[in-house]
């Protein structure tokens, strides 16, 4: 399949409401549809304005995140106008990509495919 690979970055204690952009941005990214993405907790960044962030032993807060989706064309899109519309400030990087699943189908393979599985389900 191809699609795209959208990755925001953000910090861990940057919010939007009364979540973290993070948590935001899946649960917006679930709500869509979309089926997976991967969180990246880095040791360290340099933002947009030049600013070092960093994960410090005494506090996580500043500790720079990736969330990274691979997404249809028309999920990206979609997704994208929400952050807009929401006037989220994050950075993003949109790629062309492909992607699918490789190895033989299994009848557990559906509940492998959710956004946010609970164990035991």
């Amino acid at each position: 399949m191809n699609g795209c690979q959208l990755t925001f970055f953000t910090e861990r204690n940057r919010r939007h409401g009364h979540q973290t952009v993070c948590d935001w941005l899946l649960h917006e990214a679930h709500a869509l549809g979309i089926r997976g993405a991967t969180v990246i907790s880095c040791a360290q960044g340099v933002g947009h304005a030049g600013a070092h962030h960093s994960a410090h032993a005494l506090s996580l807060a500043d500790q720079p995140q990736q969330i990274i989706l691979a997404t249809t064309d028309d999920e990206a899109d979609r997704l994208l106008d929400i952050v807009r519309a929401e006037n989220v400030h994050v950075f993003y990087m949109r790629m062309p990509v492909e992607f699918g699943w490789i190895g033989g189908e299994t009848a557990d393979q559906t509940k492998h495919m959710r956004l946010f599985r609970r164990s035991g389900s």
